[in-house]
């Protein structure tokens, strides 16, 4: 079976073996036409990304060369079909790591909208654990630099669904160190802060989670000129009244997957 890899290194696999991609360029036309979710992309979008927006005069006879030796690969298990002056693949039943991703957040939100808070963190942990590295790894800075955000906040986004799932579980002890990490990784990410003062709150250590608040509230003043946003503030006053429904209300529906 194919499966096709974008949240860590680009690469194809067949029957758990991974394919000689070779070098940066034809990962980089395989990720493109993945991310592309069956519309064509065009000979000129293709030259775009592989060549940093200056592609050589023979720019379109060394795409259908890279588009060739891709086909190779497939053993009749997916296609890239000439159309027009693009390229389109069709996966057939290939897996794709994103597509399974999305479906995994999907599944997750929907479960969390149900109740269902432990299957919910399950699904959203399973999400997670399809990364391997930094996304679109190995191919060129032009279509990191056009895909790869978007992707990474629709990671994010699932992991702090998922850390809401384990709060709602009363994971909290367990969660500290991790959202330590992440706080100190992203100081100025609001979310992170106020569900690690709610994580502390709960492990009996309110001075701690004050102090992640008042923090927080200086780097933002200090670092943006900003007062904090109303995730923080809620989490503070959730702090103070002891109640924390509104701060771990769930984020369905912030997690899209491809349109097309």
């Amino acid at each position: 079976m194919l499966e096709f890899r974008v949240l860590g290194p680009v690469g194809l696999w067949s029957d758990e073996v991974e394919a000689p991609l070779g070098g940066c360029k034809q990962r980089t036309i395989l990720a493109a036409l993945l991310l592309a979710d069956g519309w064509v992309v065009s000979d000129s979008d293709l030259g775009g990304v592989l060549w940093e927006r200056r592609p050589p005069a023979t720019y379109q006879a060394q795409i259908y060369t890279y588009a060739s030796r891709l086909r190779g690969h497939f053993h009749g298990g997916a296609t890239i079909t000439r159309c027009g002056r693009g390229y389109r693949i069709e996966r057939g039943g290939a897996r794709f790591d994103l597509d399974e991703f999305y479906k995994l957040a999907k599944e997750g939100h929907a479960l969390m909208r149900a109740e269902r808070i432990g299957d919910a963190a399950s699904r959203f942990r399973a999400a997670l654990d399809l990364w391997s590295g930094p996304t679109l790894t190995g191919v060129t800075d032009a279509l990191v630099d056009n895909e790869r955000s978007r992707i990474e906040m629709a990671r994010m986004e699932v992991l702090e669904s998922r850390i809401d799932a384990d709060l709602q579980l009363g994971r909290h002890r367990q969660l500290i160190g991790e959202l330590t990490q992440l706080v100190g990784a992203h100081p100025l990410r609001e979310t992170f802060r106020a569900k690690l003062m709610i994580a502390l709150h709960r492990g009996d250590r309110q001075a701690e989670a004050f102090e992640t608040f008042h923090a927080g509230c200086g780097l933002l003043r200090e670092q943006l000129g900003v007062d904090p946003g109303p995730t923080l503030r809620s989490a503070h006053q959730a702090i103070l009244a002891d109640d924390f429904a509104p701060a771990l209300s769930g984020r369905a529906d912030l997690v899209a997957g491809p349109t097309g």
